[in-house]
């Protein structure tokens, strides 16, 4: 999100990316999501982040339960008009922020950190 990488976002920031979180995940619970790459995928979205003029959101998902979330995020491109157009009916924003996608990759690193303490912590009681 440009110059404010670096920035604390502000509490506007956080509420307004809540919301969009909220509301993605309410969309998905629903099934209305009509590509057949879609169709009975269970999908986590683990956060979203906005820019600080609230026209631009990145939604971070991944499928439930892990796998490769590549065809996911092609499809969610795919989808962005039609869930763009859910996201200014269920939201009570001015205006409804440019969403893309993308991989959340943080499970997949804290099973890793997760195992390597495994293995570390195994080896030592040997």
């Amino acid at each position: 999100m440009g110059k404010t990488a670096g920035k604390t976002p502000s509490q506007r920031q956080l509420r307004v990316a809540e919301e969009i979180r909220h509301a993605l995940v309410n969309i998905f619970q629903r099934g209305e999501l009509r590509d057949p790459q879609l169709a009975n995928i269970s999908v986590t979205v683990s956060e979203v982040r906005i820019s600080p003029d609230l026209k631009k959101a990145v939604a971070f998902v991944t499928p439930l339960g892990g796998g490769d979330a590549e065809p996911l995020i092609t499809a969610m491109g795919r989808a962005t008009p039609f869930i763009r157009h859910r996201l200014g009916q269920e939201l009570t924003l001015k205006f409804v922020p440019t969403i893309s996608f993308q991989a959340d990759h943080s499970f997949d690193y804290a099973e890793r950190i997760s195992g390597v303490l495994r293995s570390a912590v195994s080896g030592s009681k040997r």
